[in-house]
C-alpha cells in the first residue's frame, strides 16, 4: 500500500473491550480446503474478483452466531464441493485447531473455528456440520472447548450483516423483513431467538394437529395447552420486537450526516394489541383467537394470524416516503442507517459493538457516503469486515484497515502502509 495516501481516520486497532475476530480457521468450508488468518485491525477489507471466496469468508464468520448464516443456505451447501461430491461422512475432516483454537468431533464435514475478543476477554468459538447416526445433518457449536447450543452463541458475541441480496428487502414479501427485524432484536435481546424458535415449533405442531381434523383424534385439551404456550411465546416475541424498535427509533431520530432518518414500525395484530393492553391480557386474547380459528386454520393448513404474519415498515422521514418507493441508493442508505443504529444500541447493551459483516457495501455508495460509513464504523469501536471487488473504493481506509487479498479459496494478508 502506498504511504502517500492520506489517513483520514485514527485508532485502527480494535479496543480490548471490542468484539473482534483475532484468529480464524476454516476447513472444507465452501471453496476453502484450509484457511488460517490472524488479525489485529478494527476494520478488515476483503478484496478480490467475483467468485474468489469473499462472501464465503463472511458467511463463515456469520456461523459464530445463531441461525443459518448470512446466506440462509442449507448447512450441507457450505461443504466444499469436492468433499460434498465424495460423500465423506467419517473422513478425516476434523476442524483445524492449531494454537489453541477450538476443536469439534472428527466426523464433521465443515468447520469454522475462531478466537474472538469479547467484552469479557478472549473466547474460543467453533461451529461445524456433522451427521447424526441417523444420517441427518446437525450443526454443532462449541465455546471454550465445551459443546453448547448454537442459540447460546447470541449471549457471547453479536454478529450483524448486510448483503447485496438484502438490497431488495423493502420490495420483497414480509418474511424477509421479519427475519431482518428478528436479527436486529437478537442483538438487543439474546433470548429472542429461543422464543422465536419455540413459537415456530408450536406453530408447526398445531398445524399438524389441525390437519388431523375434528374426527382425527386431536385432543381439544392438548390443543388448548399448545395454544396457551404458543400465545405466551408469540406475545413475548411481539413485545421484544416492539421494545427493540422503540430503542432503535430513538437512535434513528437523532441520525445526522450522510445517512437518512428512518422511521420504523411493525404492523401486526398482536403488536397492535400490546399497544392497548397488558401482555397477560394479550396472551389470553391470542389464545382465545387461536381456539376460535381452529376450523379456518385447519382448512387453510396455516395459522392465519399471529406474530409470524407481522411486517416491518420503514419510512424515509426526510422525504416523507415509504422505503419501497425510494431509489435504490436511498434504500441502501436506509438499511445502513438502521444497521448502524442497531449496532450502537447493541454496543450500549453489551458494552461492545457487534461484529459487522458488510458484503459489497461500498459498491453503490458515492464517495461521501462511503467516507461517512467508514467513519461511523470506526466510531463504533467494534470490528467490521468489508468486501469488494474494487480495492480503490476503500481508499479512505488505506493505512488504517487490514487488507486481505482473496483468490480462489486462498486469503493473504497484505502489507499495509
Amino acid at each position: 500500500m502506498e504511504a502517500a495516501h492520506k489517513n483520514e481516520y485514527s485508532a485502527p486497532v480494535a479496543s480490548p473491550a471490542a468484539c473482534a475476530v483475532q484468529r480464524l480457521r476454516l476447513r472444507n468450508f465452501r471453496n476453502y480446503e484450509h484457511l488460517a488468518l490472524d488479525l489485529s485491525a478494527q476494520v478488515v477489507v476483503l478484496s478480490g474478483a467475483n467468485g474468489a471466496g469473499k462472501t464465503n469468508l463472511l458467511e463463515a464468520i456469520s456461523f459464530l452466531s445463531p441461525g443459518r448464516g448470512l446466506r440462509r443456505a442449507r448447512l450441507r451447501d457450505a461443504v466444499r464441493n469436492d468433499v460434498a461430491r465424495n460423500d465423506v461422512t467419517g473422513h478425516d475432516a476434523s476442524p483445524v485447531a492449531p494454537s489453541g483454537t477450538p476443536s469439534v468431533a472428527p466426523s464433521v464435514d465443515w468447520a469454522v473455528a475462531a478466537t474472538v475478543q469479547g467484552p469479557d476477554g478472549l473466547i474460543k468459538l467453533g461451529s461445524s456440520l456433522a451427521r447424526t447416526e441417523r444420517g441427518t445433518d446437525r450443526r454443532l457449536a462449541r465455546q471454550d472447548g465445551e459443546t453448547v447450543s448454537p442459540a447460546s452463541l447470541a449471549q457471547v458475541v453479536g454478529v450483524q450483516w448486510l448483503t447485496p441480496q438484502m438490497d431488495r428487502l423493502f420490495l420483497e414479501g414480509p418474511s424477509s423483513r421479519r427475519r431482518f427485524l428478528d436479527r436486529l432484536v437478537l442483538g438487543l435481546d439474546p433470548d429472542h431467538g429461543r422464543r422465536v424458535g419455540a413459537y415456530e415449533r408450536s406453530l408447526r405442531e398445531r398445524a399438524k394437529l389441525l390437519r388431523m381434523g375434528p374426527g382425527g383424534g386431536a385432543d381439544p385439551a392438548w390443543l388448548s395447552a399448545l395454544e396457551a404456550r404458543m400465545a405466551a411465546d408469540g406475545v413475548a416475541v411481539a413485545a421484544a420486537r416492539r421494545e427493540a424498535l422503540s430503542r432503535l427509533q430513538r437512535l434513528l431520530s437523532t441520525t445526522s450526516g450522510e445517512f437518512p432518518k428512518a422511521g420504523l414500525a411493525i404492523e401486526g395484530r398482536i403488536e397492535s394489541w400490546l399497544a392497548e393492553q397488558p401482555a397477560v391480557e394479550v396472551e389470553s386474547r391470542f389464545a382465545a383467537m387461536l381456539a376460535a380459528n381452529r376450523q379456518r386454520d385447519g382448512e387453510a393448513n396455516s395459522t392465519c394470524d399471529g406474530p409470524h404474519r407481522s411486517d416491518l415498515t420503514v419510512h424515509h422521514l426526510d422525504k416523507d416516503m415509504p422505503a419501497a418507493l425510494c431509489s435504490t441508493g436511498e434504500q441502501k442508505a436506509l438499511l445502513i442507517a438502521v444497521m448502524l443504529a442497531n449496532a450502537r444500541a447493541e454496543a450500549d447493551r453489551r458494552g461492545a459493538a457487534p461484529i459487522l459483516l458488510l458484503d459489497e457495501v461500498a459498491a453503490h455508495l458515492d464517495r461521501e457516503r462511503r467516507v461517512a460509513l467508514f467513519g461511523e464504523i470506526l466510531a463504533l469501536g467494534g470490528q467490521a469486515w468489508l468486501s469488494g471487488t474494487d480495492r480503490e473504493l476503500f481508499e479512505p481506509l488505506f493505512g488504517q484497515a487490514q487488507f486481505v487479498s482473496v483468490d480462489r479459496g486462498r486469503a493473504r494478508l497484505e502489507d499495509n502502509a
